[in-house]
């Protein structure tokens, strides 16, 4: 029977690969990022060394937790989705190796070269050229073997989490190849081929993007499945998660602008931008309502479910940080926030609340299931990492909401006479306890990771990844 049943069993191997990395590069990213708010704190921790300052170290750290550690989430969720959904293995496990090891290699790349300071200094785009292009290809062999997949499906249908999924990567690669046309002038130096206000707007058509493909789009696609599949629920609406899709690619790719308010940009192009940030709130609540409908007659399990709780709550957060970036993309709102801590406020938002705690609570579903187990080592464990992780949150938003809105009155505050009111030191005198609190979330969010890799680690080494195989095996077959 094994014979006949081999060739349809899920390559499970390169999802269990990319889940583990996404653990190990979250310590790392996440850790930089309380060693780096530390180091607003206390400016001694810069070492007066060159490669360890926070201009440094900065874009490290959005490129390990986006890059490294979101983009591991989103592989290994979109492999195990897509291989179950279409009830078929990935086209091609040599391809599906290399895009681990590729992208691995980029990650490497860029904790070498952005330390020493060789950066395009374009926004989540940093990556010098050579790296760029290694990126790229590693992206397409991605496509090819997400793509392909969907091709050789067994199932007539192609459920909606692969339709979020294939959007985000032909999208992310479009952006990434156009955002990086450029002119190496050395083997770690180059020029944007766009110039002053044109670059500005590529780079935030870019820079947003990711932010709604790379940072959105794929993790509803995650959304689409792992909630239904834990909460044991159906989605509460095919039809609004069909019209949730649409909308949602038709008009986040125009926002872009919003970053670009009271600068060179044209003003229609700012008010473009605006205008479409705004309507956007329509499709995002469409995609948090339809998810947290999904639990209707299942929230007693949330009493009891600590990782269906991450996934819960991060639909939460979605909801709120898709309502407060329509609103700080309204140009009186943004005269008041822009460049101030509220902006990373509501990145983190985003980032902590939205996008980390779906890819933990997707990663606590998958590894059991990959790694031959019931259920995880520790539900306690998992429970300890919940509250970490939502404390962690709050006081981070928390603490640069209170920052943002004092330095953006502190820098508009005038005199009688005309003259500013305070000094620029002065804003940032005002703003260190919120610094020292945003620092303290950020290390109780980064001390939940630690714990989440123990109880990784003590799963696996009691797994049985031959019984994860057969299992799978078993499901395929049974699903013919």
């Amino acid at each position: 029977m094994s014979t006949a049943i081999s060739p349809t069993a899920y390559n499970y191997k390169v999802v269990r690969q990319f889940a583990i990395m996404t653990v190990v590069w979250g310590i790392l990213g996440m850790g930089l990022g309380v060693f780096i708010a530390s180091q607003l704190v206390w400016p001694e921790l810069n070492f007066g060394l060159p490669w360890t300052t926070f201009g440094r170290l900065r874009p490290l750290h959005t490129n390990l937790v986006i890059f490294a550690f979101g983009g591991c989430a989103l592989f290994a969720t979109s492999y195990y989705v897509v291989q179950r959904t279409c009830q078929t293995r990935l086209i091609s496990d040599s391809l599906a190796a290399f895009h681990f090891w590729g992208w691995q290699a980029v990650i490497i790349g860029a904790i070498v070269t952005l330390p020493l300071g060789y950066t395009t200094t374009k926004e989540y785009a940093e990556l010098e050229w050579p790296l760029a292009i290694l990126l790229a290809v590693v992206w397409v062999v991605y496509g090819l073997v997400f793509f392909g997949t969907i091709v050789k499906r067994k199932t007539k249908h192609i459920y909606v989490g692969n339709w979020f999924y294939g959007a985000f990567i032909v999208v992310t690669a479009m952006l990434h190849i156009v955002n990086h046309m450029s002119l190496p002038v050395s083997l770690f130096k180059s020029y944007s081929a766009y110039s002053g206000a044109t670059d500005a707007m590529i780079q935030w058509w870019y820079g947003h993007n990711a932010v709604g493909f790379f940072l959105t789009t794929g993790f509803l696609g995650m959304m689409y499945y792992f909630v239904p599949k834990q909460a044991e629920r159906p989605i509460y609406s095919y039809r609004l998660s069909i019209v949730h899709f649409w909308a949602l690619i038709t008009l986040y790719i125009w926002a872009g602008p919003h970053h670009l308010h009271y600068t060179a940009l044209p003003d229609w192009a700012q008010s473009l931008g605006m205008a479409m940030s705004i309507i956007l709130l329509a499709p995002s609540w469409g995609g948090m309502i339809n998810g947290m409908m999904t639990l209707s007659g299942a929230w007693h399990k949330l009493r009891t479910d600590p990782i269906l709780r991450f996934l819960v709550v991060s639909l939460a957060f979605y909801g709120m940080s898709t309502f407060e970036g329509p609103m700080m993309a309204i140009k009186t709102v943004n005269s008041l926030s822009h460049y101030t801590d509220w902006t990373i406020g509501h990145v983190h938002a985003g980032a902590l609340g939205w996008v980390a705690m779906i890819s933990i609570g997707a990663i606590y579903h998958m590894i059991p299931k990959l790694f031959g187990r019931v259920q995880m080592h520790s539900i306690g464990l998992i429970n300890t990492h919940f509250w970490l992780a939502t404390i962690g949150t709050v006081l981070y938003i928390a603490s640069m909401w209170v920052n943002g809105i004092t330095q953006g009155l502190m820098w508009r505050a005038i005199n009688d006479d005309g003259t500013l009111t305070y000094s620029f030191v002065e804003a940032l005198q005002a703003s260190h306890p919120g610094y020292i609190v945003r620092a303290l979330g950020g290390a109780f969010f980064a001390s939940g990771m630690l714990f989440m890799a123990y109880n990784v680690w003590r799963t696996v080494r009691a797994s049985n990844p031959a019984e994860a195989e057969a299992a799978a095996q078993i499901a395929v077959v049974g699903a013919h």
